[in-house]
């Protein structure tokens, strides 16, 4: 047993970052302590947990072995091994809580081997190269609640804590952070093996694993501000992650529709805000700001699918942001046309985001009214709290000439969005009312 941890597995990432920007007298040493948090943390994580399968407080004992660093490393030197320097102390960590608490059950007692072992970080038989990767599989054991899978991915590879990732999977930080905990108790008290997954396990796991890459790109493409250098990091940590799982999986369809899917958002970044700052939505963004190499990347990808011949739900998202980006090519993709897109989509995998778009598609198409219906079909419990439907709620009454409701749906929107300059745009198509 341990005490709970304040920032639990983002305290170890986020005490280096914070560390690091305040830390102008040594900065060498905290930026390894910061890439070490970034680039270490799922790995340390699995080898720490593998054995007691206690992730929270693996967690607990990585977050106080990334703050002795920050503490010690500047005035000691860097270690010639800081993973195996942050590993040792956090065993030892653990094993002095284990003393303290004098609590002697199974999982203790292979504590107590685990803190003489060497890194096991990879195992004979292992399907997987990438440790990032293996923990993803580990997380998405069958053993372990299906809602609970890829936030635990998130938060045990990535570092990210409830608050944060919330948004992601449309649930308050409360309900999300209460599920991470069942789900950590769950694999401490079922003794679920944290073994790495060999080939014949892999497709079984894959789904989870995808969704756990796209929660983890979502959460820093919402990042509109562009303040915050976590989320810039986990785009590319997720692009990175996909493209190794193609290299895994060659024969897999789905890893190369989510890699095109995130590149065809990703090239678009840049012209998400204006010279100023302000936020620009897709249809009038300058399109030679998009990045056209990555734009062809996507294409190439997607293509690559096709010839796989399995239609996967990120598959034709990748080719809905395609349909979005033909009119770089001055050929726009018929309205109806995404209507069929958005309806082969729920289709495959029904959400209410893939619902507000395609109400959106349909008011393209067949005119506001027919759009407001559509999102008047989907249930008014799903979407008190989801600030897209409010967004084009208020923006399809505005086309229609309902200026009133219209400002309402604003405000709404408004009040739901969490990004300063989303909120800004909303309230300037508001008092244009």
């Amino acid at each position: 047993m341990t005490a709970p941890a304040a920032p639990s597995t983002a305290a170890a990432a986020a005490a280096a970052a914070a560390a690091a920007a305040s830390a102008a007298a040594a900065p060498a040493s905290f930026n390894v302590a910061e890439r070490a948090a970034r680039e270490s943390y799922g790995r340390l994580l699995a080898i720490l947990s593998a054995r007691t399968h206690d992730i929270a407080a693996s967690e607990d004992a990585l977050a106080d072995a990334f703050a002795r660093a920050l503490d010690r490393w500047p005035a000691d030197g860097v270690p010639q091994q800081p993973d195996a320097w942050l590993l040792s102390v956090a065993r030892h960590r653990k094993l002095d809580a284990w003393r303290h608490t004098r609590v002697q059950d199974k999982a203790t007692q292979s504590l107590m081997l685990l803190a003489g072992e060497v890194d096991e970080g990879t195992t004979d038989g292992a399907a997987v190269p990438d440790e990032r990767l293996r923990l993803l599989f580990v997380c998405a054991h069958p053993a372990i609640d299906a809602p609970a899978r890829a936030p635990l991915m998130l938060q045990t590879v990535l570092g990210l804590d409830a608050a944060r990732m919330a948004g992601a999977f449309l649930t308050s930080p409360s309900t999300l952070g209460q599920r991470l905990v069942r789900a950590k108790a769950r694999i401490r008290a079922a003794g679920i093996p944290f073994e790495y997954p060999q080939a014949r396990d892999l497709p079984h796991r894959l789904q989870d694993v995808l969704d756990g890459i796209y929660a983890a790109y979502g959460t820093g493409w919402d990042d509109v501000d562009g303040a915050d250098a976590l989320p810039r990091g986990l785009t590319a940590e997720a692009i990175d992650l996909c493209r190794i799982l193609c290299r895994l999986m060659p024969q897999e369809p789905e890893p190369l529709g989510l890699l095109a899917l995130m590149l065809f958002c990703d090239a678009r970044m840049a012209a998400r805000r204006s010279d100023t700052g302000a936020y620009v939505p897709l249809d009038q963004q300058d399109i030679t700001r998009w990045n056209h190499q990555l734009l062809a990347e996507a294409e190439h990808h997607l293509r690559h699918a096709s010839t796989l011949q399995s239609l996967g739900a990120y598959q034709l998202e990748a080719a809905i942001q395609s349909a979005h980006c033909e009119r770089r090519a001055g050929a726009p993709v018929p309205p109806e046309t995404m209507v069929s897109l958005y309806e082969g989509l729920l289709a495959l995998r029904p959400s209410i985001g893939a619902q507000v778009s395609r109400a959106c598609a349909l008011a393209n198409a067949r005119g506001p009214e027919v759009g407001l219906q559509a999102l008047d079909a989907i249930p008014a419990g799903e979407v008190t709290s989801y600030q897209p439907f409010w967004a084009a709620r208020a923006h399809l009454l505005a086309n229609g000439g309902a200026r009133v409701a219209a400002r309402q749906a604003y405000a709404r929107a408004i009040g739901l969005s969490s990004s300063a300059v989303v909120r800004a745009y909303l309230h300037a198509m508001s008092d244009r009312l």
